[in-house]
Parts: C-alpha cells; structure tokens; sequence
C-alpha cells in the first residue's frame, strides 16, 4: 500500500498527528474570526468615525448594515474559494484566504475619518468588509473540510467541533483585545483613535498563522483523488448539476445552517447589541458579560460535538433550534428586567450591582448553550453530506449562504425592527421565526448523517 493510500485511511492517522491538523488549522481560524467580528465589536464606537454624527442611531444602524455586507459577501467568497480548494487544495486555499482577510483588517485601521474625507470613508469601510466577507466565505469551508478528512469516523464530529469553536473564541479574543486596550489608553483615547489598534494588530498576528499554516500537507482524501486522476474539472457546475446534490445543499440550508445562524449570532452578538444599545449598559461592562458567557460556553461546543458521534447530529442541532424559538423572548425580557432592578440610570448609562451582572452573565451563557447545540456537530453533518470531490464548494455555498444572508444579518435585522417599532423586543421575533423554521424543516427532511465514511 502506498503512503498516501495509508494516510488515506483515516481511522489509523496518528493522534499527534490528528492534534497538529486541527492546532494549525484553528489557529488560523481563530485570528481570521477575530478579523472579522472586530468590526462588530467595535461597531457602536466606530460608527462615529466613519458616519455623519448628527444622527448616531442612524450612524449605528449604518455600520450595522456594512457589518452585514461581510456577511452577505461570504456565499461569494464560498463560491470562488470552494471552486479553488476542490481544485487546486484544501491547504492553498485557505492560506490565501488568510492574507486576505489579514490584509483587509489592518488597512481598515488606517483609514481617515469622515470628516476627514467624507463619503469616501464608509465606501472604504464597506469594501474592505466585502473583502473580509469574501475570505471568511473561503476559510471555514476549507478548515472544516480538512480537519474532517484527517479525522477518524468514529470521532469526526468531536475532532471537527474544535473548528467550530474558533468563530466564538475569535470573538471572544476581539472582546479581550478591546477591553485591554481601553484599560491601557483610557476610554476617551480609545473612542477617539485607540479603537484603531485591535484591526492594527491583526498584522501580527495574520504573520503568525501564516507560517504555522505553511507547513501544513494537504488533506489525505485530497491528495488520493488527485493522484487517480478524479479530481473536478468544474466542481460548481457539478454541485449544481446534480439534482440529488441540489436538494441535498437546499436541505442543509433551510433544515440546519439557516436557525444554525441566527441562533449563534443572536446569542452572542445581538446579545451584545441589546444590553449596551437597547438596555443602555456600559460598554465595559456588557462587554465582560459577553466574555464571561463565552468562557462557560465554548467547551460546550467540543462537548455537543463529542456527544453526536454517540446519539446522531440531527438530534443535538434540531434541540439548539427548538431551545432559541421556546426561550429567547422570556430570556431576553429578563435581561430587561434585571437591568432596572438591578441597574442605575447617569447621563443615558445605566450601571449594574453585581447581582445583576451575575444575573446577565448567566442568562447569555444560557444563550451560548442554545449556539453550541446548534453550531457544535455542524461541520460534520456537512462534511459527511457531500462527496469529497465537490465537497468544499458544496458544503461553503449552503452555509455562507444562510449564515451571511440570515446569520449574519440578524443583528442588523433585529436592531432596524426594534428601531422602527420602537419596541425592546420586537426584534427578537426575527431569530425566533427562523429558529422555529429550521426546526420544523430539519426535523421532516434532514438525514443523519453520524456513522457515514467519507
């Protein structure tokens, strides 16, 4: 048997070797996540330099709406990287990936104000988050996809769920950055020019990962198609020439990605959102209620993963759904509650007692509990769903699809209802119909996919 044939078999790759593919893999996931929700961190600061500041509802709102363009960029960046990395390599793939988005984050540290330059800045601003969606749209297909090709059968769902806590733990990350350069420059300095250094850094630390990724091999499966000769001449056209793949990319879609989106984005970034713009919360503080509940919530991830090699991914992802559409409204209400009970009103900031920060923290690690059911066994669902030689493109255009369009956007969805109804709450009513969908499609259509060799 030949060395790529033995490695082929992914049942008796070495354990070390198994920890080296996913440490370099999340590695570099983690720094292009923290690239790409820096923006969203730091929208309600950001939005003053880049937009007009007589109206910073309608400035918030904006930046909201470029935060949203990445998103809904990233099914492009699926459609051109995926092509790529059915083609030419898993690997090569997403270290272009990672310039890309490297790239994209620092330059926007270095553009002029708005009233430095007018219009100009927020047409920058939004290419450089096209940029940023594009690449992100090339990088978690690839990451996923290779992790899972190294990954044995009957653990791919807990090897593969350490991907998917890099999009958390890259937020979680931004999060740190913000606070600790806020507490060095002092909020003044940092609302005025400091928020520039956390995009800056990504200089750094794009060098990093590309030298830890450079050194990767290609995925072993990857490697075995193109040796017979049976790698896609045309994997798009053959992800969409398929009838059965058509329908399979659809059900994945509508019956997973789609609640899968909305459910991770509104238990961590729309959470954000509420309790420092709607609520009122100091930046400071909700910022350490998000991080407090990221830290609770992230092991859960490898958790939910580890427990669908044993009950099935379906069961695990359908409970996140059906979790997100019984409980947000009461949740989130509770949040407002705890804040004017616990909270004290000063110049349009309220201060919270302990108790009642405890009280939030709590309630959002109960919401990251709801996106690690539903996002933890996800990439090896879809890994398992699709043939190997499309499945890249297959598996990146369904998920940057959903999570862009309905993901991504949901806290700009939820922020505009609330802002046009004047209500704290109508907004969650967005997450909620999508969540309570995906149930209901998912539990009638979607296969289990637990035990499938690739």
């Amino acid at each position: 048997m030949s060395e790529i044939a033995e490695e082929f078999d992914n049942n008796k790759i070495p354990v070390k070797k198994l920890w080296q593919v996913i440490t370099a893999s999340s590695v570099g996931t983690v720094i292009e996540w923290y690239d790409f929700y820096i923006f969203g961190s730091l929208s309600s600061i950001i939005s003053l330099s880049f937009f007009p500041k007589d109206d910073p509802t309608a400035a918030f709102i904006s930046t909201l709406a470029a935060f949203g363009a990445g998103f809904v960029a990233r099914p492009f960046g699926g459609i051109i990287f995926g092509k790529l990395g059915d083609q030419i390599g898993r690997k090569y793939t997403f270290l272009l990936t990672l310039l890309i988005m490297g790239g994209a984050t620092f330059a926007i540290a270095f553009i002029p104000n708005y009233s430095q330059i007018g219009i100009w800045a927020p047409a920058i601003l939004l290419l450089l988050r096209i940029l940023q969606g594009l690449a992100l749209g090339g990088e978690y297909g690839g990451a996923a996809t290779y992790v899972a090709e190294y990954s044995p059968d009957a653990h791919r769902g807990k090897y593969t769920s350490y991907i998917q806590t890099t999009a958390t733990l890259g937020f979680f990350v931004s999060i740190l950055v913000i606070l600790a350069c806020q507490m060095i420059m002092g909020e003044t300095v940092f609302k005025e020019w400091g928020w520039r250094v956390p995009f800056a850094l990504s200089g750094i630390l794009v060098i990093v990962s590309y030298f830890i990724r450079r050194n990767m091999h290609e995925s072993p499966l990857f490697s075995r198609l193109r040796k017979e000769g049976k790698l896609s001449e045309n994997p798009l056209k053959e992800a969409f020439a398929s009838k059965s793949n058509r329908r399979l990319m659809l059900i994945a879609m509508f019956g997973a990605i789609v609640g899968q989106g909305v459910v991770w984005h509104t238990g961590q970034f729309y959470a954000q959102i509420f309790i420092n713009k709607i609520l009122k919360v100091d930046f400071t503080t909700t910022n350490l209620v998000i991080a407090v509940s990221l830290v609770v919530g992230t092991p859960l991830f490898v958790y939910f993963g580890a427990l669908s090699d044993r009950i099935g991914r379906k069961k695990i992802m359908m409970t996140g759904m059906a979790c997100a559409a019984l409980f947000y409204y009461p949740l989130f209400y509770w949040m407002s509650v705890i804040v004017e009970q616990e909270g004290t009103l000063v110049n349009d900031v309220v201060t919270l007692t302990m108790f009642g920060k405890v009280q939030l923290a709590f309630i959002c690690s109960v919401l990251v509990t709801f996106a690690a059911l539903a996002y933890g066994p996800i990439a090896a669902f879809l890994v398992e769903l699709f043939p190997t030689s499309i499945r890249y493109t297959s598996l990146s255009i369904p998920y940057h699809f959903a999570n862009g369009v309905f993901g991504g956007c949901a806290p700009f969805v939820a922020t505009w209802l609330g802002a046009m109804t004047h209500s704290n709450f109508s907004g969650i009513f967005y997450p909620i119909s999508l969540a309570a969908l995906t149930f209901i499609i998912g539990t009638i259509y979607l296969p289990e996919t637990k035990g499938r060799k690739l």
